[in-house]
């Protein structure tokens, strides 16, 4: 960061600390200092970690502020916490975040895209479910409550007209649940790869069912937030490439976070993703990969969400 940017922030911060003008916050702030609380994910998820390296790093290198993570249910849990003050920061999926018509909810920004989300679609590798249409009447996992999982997956069945018989469970739940045979297949909406199917996926045999006809319904029915996409064959041991669909996400932040402070945030994503993609080279930190898919290029584009100020000024600040 630049001398006199950090001079800015330290000094909005501080007159922004004593005048007790920022919103939300779990405590009385020290003098000088900046406390924000990031909404993350549930166990297992790939935002539960991402979303810890970034609340490592913002604390390290933004001068004046400490970010602290809450687990939640994920999307829709976050945008909650976000709009009712309890949380300043929070990671979404761009299709929980949008509404019917077009716009975000109101008091909220986004610092950035971030990488996309594959919706995943899991069964035992001995499942007779071998189609979609094989989950008709099946216990299948919708994801956690308050999800983007639940979102997405109650989006593809509504959309697909599809009944199943729902269970809300979070990614951790959802493998275990399948592996014990609790449940027939699990959705999953998450990074490639993710903790939960990755740690299931070598202990076991398992299936990613294609959703490539589900994925050209959801961009034609919901205009915007999806795209189809291909989770590789790398991603996960013993699993063939997998058509499916992708779902943007993004960091929320709240409207009245000062304009300093959040380009001070979006420097540090977008300056210091290997270090944030490695975990700073901890050797007892757990590695974030979806860090990498973190780009300049498409992380001002958030759709019909609005950056926030200080966001849009790290931008233009840095145009190439």
């Amino acid at each position: 960061m630049m001398p006199h940017q950090e001079f800015r922030l330290r000094r909005r911060a501080m007159l922004l600390v004593a005048g007790g003008l920022l919103v939300g916050c779990s405590r009385q702030p020290e003098a000088g200092r900046v406390h924000l609380r990031l909404a993350t994910g549930p166990a297992g998820a790939v935002y539960r970690r991402i979303g810890g390296a970034l609340a490592e790093h913002i604390t390290e290198r933004v001068p004046g502020a400490t970010v602290t993570t809450v687990p939640s249910g994920a999307s829709t849990d976050n945008i909650r916490m976000l709009r009712a003050g309890e949380v300043q920061l929070g990671l979404t999926s761009l299709d929980a975040l949008i509404t019917t018509d077009g716009s975000a909810p109101e008091g909220l920004s986004a610092v950035c895209r971030l990488y996309d989300s594959h919706l995943h679609l899991v069964v035992m590798a001995d499942s007779p479910i071998a189609d979609f249409r094989d989950i008709r009447g099946r216990r299948v996992s919708l994801g956690a409550r308050d999800s983007g999982t639940e979102f997405t997956s109650l989006r593809v069945l509504a959309a697909t007209r599809m009944d199943a018989a729902g269970r809300y469970l979070s990614q951790t739940e959802s493998a275990t649940a399948l592996r014990e045979g609790d449940i027939d297949a699990m959705f999953s909406l998450t990074g490639v790869p993710t903790p939960a199917i990755t740690e299931l996926a070598r202990q076991h045999r398992i299936r990613l069912i294609p959703l490539q006809e589900q994925a050209d319904t959801l961009v034609t029915t919901y205009p915007g937030p999806y795209a189809p996409a291909m989770i590789p064959a790398t991603a996960y041991a013993g699993v063939p490439a997998t058509r499916t669909v992708a779902v943007p996400n993004v960091l929320l932040v709240r409207n009245d976070v000062p304009d300093d402070v959040v380009y001070a945030i979006t420097d540090t994503i977008f300056t210091h993703t290997a270090t944030i993609a490695s975990a700073a080279g901890r050797d007892d930190a757990e590695a974030v990969p979806e860090a990498w898919l973190i780009n300049v290029r498409t992380g001002i584009s958030t759709g019909s969400v609005p950056l926030h100020p200080g966001a849009t000024a790290w931008f233009r600040d840095h145009k190439r």
